[in-house]
């Protein structure tokens, strides 16, 4: 799911908000967004694009977009830059504590725009 369709604007399940250009996503890397009266983190692995709360759940910071992204046994994620614990970017779960957990949300894109569904 990374093509916004014209008719998914609106949503059942939310609403679709344009969060940035493609363009401004580094590769490998995230950055921070607020939408829809949130702190969003926003990563880009080629041209895949993943959105998780950037509020780390230890610590009440929104730091998650400039922690380190990379793969743990080939599942993309997020290490936090405060306590290193690694959030996995497609559904947001901690793989090392199983009590913590951010909020994933829905991305696509599309004529070079990023779009998330928050609800």
């Amino acid at each position: 799911m990374n093509r916004l369709k014209d008719d998914m604007l609106p949503s059942e399940h939310g609403e679709w908000l344009r969060a940035c250009e493609l363009a401004a996503l580094p590769e490998q890397a995230g950055r921070s967004a607020w939408l829809g009266g949130r702190v969003l983190a926003l990563f880009r692995l080629g041209e895949r694009v993943y959105a998780l709360d950037a509020v780390d759940p230890l610590t009440g910071v929104a730091v998650l977009g400039r922690g380190l992204v990379g793969d743990c046994d080939g599942e993309p994620v997020v290490a936090s830059p405060l306590y290193k614990q690694r959030y996995a970017l497609a559904d947001g779960r901690c793989l090392d504590d199983p009590a913590l957990r951010v909020a994933c949300w829905p991305v696509m894109h599309s004529a070079g725009e990023v779009w998330v569904l928050l609800g």
